[in-house]
């Protein structure tokens, strides 16, 4: 069967009898791609009672009806499962942590976001990595808290990598 290059939908074919059948089965792979959701992070076994319309990311382990799925989506539809497997860049959220899941490569990234920076309201509020800055040393008049605030602020912007040690 001739498949799309990217997503691996079934292409009609020229005479094909029955056509309706593999044009909802591309509609099927549609529907759990487009705003793909799915219902929680990876999971090796398939829930027990999914509803149609839900969607999983397979573990690296899988058992059961997803066994050999590994890293793929699984589409709970009425007429059984489901599976698609993701391309580069695919995003879906995860609805049971509000996160986004990313394949990169042969990985999903869980809840991380990459950039360049961010922008609130027109205004760079998180950029690339800043150089060092020194802790507080010397000075005709040393305030001790101070002192131990500007060290623990220091401590965070390095501990969020915003800027290097």
């Amino acid at each position: 069967m001739d498949v799309t290059d990217r997503l691996g939908f079934p292409l009609l074919a020229s005479g094909q009898a029955q056509k309706e059948i593999l044009h909802n089965e591309a509609l099927l792979i549609v529907d759990m791609l487009v705003g793909g959701v799915v219902e929680e992070p990876p999971r090796n076994a398939p829930p027990t009672s999914p509803a149609a319309g839900q969607a999983w990311i397979v573990g690296m382990s899988p058992s059961g009806a997803w066994a050999g799925k590994a890293g793929q989506m699984a589409g709970y539809t009425a007429g059984g499962w489901r599976f698609v497997i993701p391309t580069d860049g695919l995003t879906l959220l995860v609805k049971s942590t509000g996160t986004f899941a990313i394949r990169r490569g042969s990985d999903w990234d869980l809840g991380e976001v990459r950039a360049a920076k961010i922008v609130v309201g027109g205004q760079q509020v998180v950029g690339a990595q800043a150089a060092a800055i020194p802790a507080p040393t010397g000075g005709a008049t040393v305030d001790a808290e101070a002192r131990s605030a500007i060290a623990a602020i220091l401590a965070a912007l390095r501990g969020h990598g915003l800027i290097t040690t």
